[in-house]
């Protein structure tokens, strides 16, 4: 289904968001196994969390949702059952992933599928270092379903990754949280941290990047949660509201963990008028409000180890890019191929149509700011959430407007979008 977008002349107004959706999956998953009765709120409640909520459910988890909060009452240490179906994680690479690594040591047997849109998405690079624990798993070509056996020792391991991921780290540490020696993980350039605040784990900075220790002593107990507001949806709104004119648009009790506002850092280098206000922490994470306002941006390249900290944030920071002065450059970014599209040919074929110039790598793309639309441009989503919201955003920027081809992929990540966008539109 196609989808008019009419321009926007200005943002303005307050915004809330959903609970963070990487720490949404974690508190689900840490609750879970720990022993007795948490409370979350504020989870996100978008399909990827769904997903990992349901695959939790199937393995014994009680999950109960009010509306109001998520009451979870864990199994406790090995107190998973074995699941009378195939555990399906939807569209979500953080659910395979991150179970993937608690599924590996069970004593039970048990499949992970997904979507066509995940079943294409690399499962090698999480199942390989798992295996190396001990770990029984059978991929189908390094993709899913992957099916996980009992195994009759899993040992503690010594691993340095060669590619920042959270999703991979989050798994070792899942394997790692059920061996009473010491499985140590190195990093080379930081990725999220989620896992290793909310669980206190141990964090040393080496020559070879950031050293993290696990065993079972921070095995997950019983907690509450408050989630703050995914920053990863708010990004798109802060786009927007730098580059409508005349905009004052406070977003409140966002996540403000340093590594998840490495865009925001870099907005700020190009001009950005970005205010940040801390006001509490909530699981180890820092989280308030965020005040923006219209800005004059200069482009800034982007690479190097500034990519795996704002990796999900690249499509909408194109966009900003766009209303830029300067050359935009986009490099060392080869992880975009491999998410939920590619998303640097998604967006490269959308600014296309736009009459841009647009020069591709394998690790990115580049342009000159000024385009030259000669036809209503129709844009596509490439079955990907973060590519439909990112030229939602450049929609409603465009003097004429724009189309968009297949919307509802939005509702995996931020069921909202549409009605924020409404509420803030003028």
């Amino acid at each position: 289904m196609i989808e008019k977008f009419e321009p926007v002349s200005e943002v303005s107004g307050e915004l809330y968001f959903d609970g963070d959706k990487s720490i949404s999956h974690r508190t689900l998953i840490f609750s879970a196994m720990a022993e007795g009765e948490s409370v979350i709120r504020n989870i996100n409640r978008g399909l990827d969390v769904r997903s990992t909520m349901d695959c939790l459910r199937q393995l014994g988890a009680e999950i109960a949702d009010d509306g109001d909060q998520v009451l979870v009452r864990g199994v406790g240490f090995r107190g998973f059952r074995q699941p009378e179906l195939e555990l399906n994680a939807g569209n979500s690479g953080t659910t395979a992933r991150l179970l993937s690594g608690l599924l590996s040591v069970q004593n039970f047997p048990s499949t992970l599928i997904g979507d066509e849109s995940l079943s294409k998405r690399p499962m090698k690079r999480v199942c390989e270092p798992l295996r190396l624990m001990g770990a029984q798993i059978k991929t189908t070509n390094g993709f899913l379903p992957v099916s996980f056996f009992p195994s009759e020792e899993i040992s503690h391991i010594k691993f340095e990754m060669n590619i920042p991921s959270a999703q991979v780290k989050t798994a070792l540490v899942l394997a790692g949280l059920h061996i009473e020696e010491d499985t140590i993980i190195t990093e080379p350039a930081g990725s999220r941290d989620h896992t290793e605040k909310m669980l206190g784990l141990p964090v040393r900075a080496t020559d070879n990047g950031n050293l993290i220790l696990v065993n079972k002593s921070f095995y997950p107990v019983k907690n509450n949660y408050f989630v703050p507001g995914d920053i990863s949806s708010a990004s798109f709104f802060i786009v927007l509201g730098l580059l409508a004119e005349n905009s004052n648009l406070l977003i409140k009790n966002v996540l403000l963990n340093t590594q998840r506002i490495a865009f925001i850092s870099h907005l700020q280098k190009m001009g950005a008028k970005i205010t940040l206000i801390q006001k509490d922490i909530s699981a180890g994470e820092p989280y308030g409000d965020i005040r923006v306002e219209s800005s004059t941006l200069q482009n800034i390249e982007l690479s190097g180890n500034e990519i795996p900290m704002l990796i999900d944030e690249i499509p909408v920071l194109s966009v900003a890019a766009l209303f830029s002065e300067g050359k935009f450059i986009l490099k060392d970014a080869h992880e975009l191929r491999v998410k939920e599209s590619d998303r640097i040919n998604s967006v490269v074929v959308n600014l296309r149509k736009l009459g841009l110039e647009v020069d591709e790598s394998n690790d990115g793309f580049s342009f000159s700011p000024g385009f030259n639309i000669k036809t209503e441009p129709v844009f596509e989503t490439f079955g990907d959430h973060r590519i439909a919201m990112t030229f939602v955003i450049l929609s409603v920027l465009l003097k004429d407007g724009a189309k968009i081809n297949n919307l509802g992929i939005v509702k995996i990540s931020n069921p909202e979008f549409f009605n924020q966008l409404k509420s803030i539109s003028r």
